[in-house]
């Protein structure tokens, strides 16, 4: 598999597991920039995660994933997802 589908497959569950959060719950843990690392498939990848943009009740959130490699994460595999507050 290429660098470039090994991080999507990453960004993929990272989206999913971040995604599927309450949104109290989001918004508590993302106050300020979030960057952590995972273990995948038996290699490291760095994961940054953070609210681009809080409007009412709805909060646009940006997830970048990348092996810390230079010069390819430079560009990391980056996913917006959009959460609303359940009614």
């Amino acid at each position: 598999m290429k660098r470039r589908e090994q991080w999507q497959a990453v960004l993929d569950h990272e989206v999913q597991r971040w995604s599927n959060m309450p949104y109290d719950e989001l918004i508590c843990v993302l106050r300020d920039q979030h960057a952590y690392e995972v273990e995948f498939d038996s290699k490291k990848y760095q994961v940054e995660i953070e609210i681009l943009k809080s409007v009412g009740q709805s909060v646009q959130v940006m997830i970048a994933v990348d092996d810390g490699s230079l010069p390819a994460s430079l560009s990391p595999a980056t996913r917006v997802f959009t959460r609303n507050r359940p009614v």
